[in-house]
């Protein structure tokens, strides 16, 4: 089974391209941030005088992330419990890291049931985000 994934629960891709694909057993998802489905506000972002970004709130976009991937998850006949690998993209490693960890811990307290992850710092990402996800799924046969 090859299934592309679209919904209008969770933000658009800011290209050409799903938000998830299944193959198999296996959903790969897009990368995905924490803009607000609907309006593409990004949570936790503080801009200065000429509307450039002065500050963002690492919590809040980590909160917002996670319920995008799950309505992703969702529209896909997963669930939050199928994720079994995660990639985790950080703007500010150093910051940040700490208080998107402490959240981790808040969806996924036992680490024997948490899918495995990779943290990455990078410079930028496509949009004014400090955090973007990529996630691989199981889903069950029909």
């Amino acid at each position: 089974m090859n299934d592309t994934i679209r919904t209008h629960t969770a933000p658009a891709p800011v290209g050409a391209y799903p938000h998830a694909r299944r193959i198999g057993e296996l959903l790969f998802l897009s990368g995905i941030g924490p803009r607000t489905p609907g309006s593409n506000a990004i949570p936790g972002n503080l801009l200065d005088a000429d509307g450039k970004l002065a500050d963002h709130d690492i919590v809040a976009q980590t909160r917002q992330v996670f319920a995008n991937v799950r309505a992703v998850l969702e529209a896909s006949g997963a669930r939050w419990e199928d994720l079994v690998d995660v990639t985790v993209f950080l703007t500010d490693m150093a910051r940040d890291f700490k208080a998107y960890n402490a959240v981790w811990a808040e969806y996924f307290p036992d680490p024997a049931k948490a899918p495995c992850r990779t943290t990455l710092g990078i410079t930028a990402l496509p949009t004014p985000i400090a955090i973007e996800l990529k996630c691989i799924a199981r889903v069950c046969a029909d």
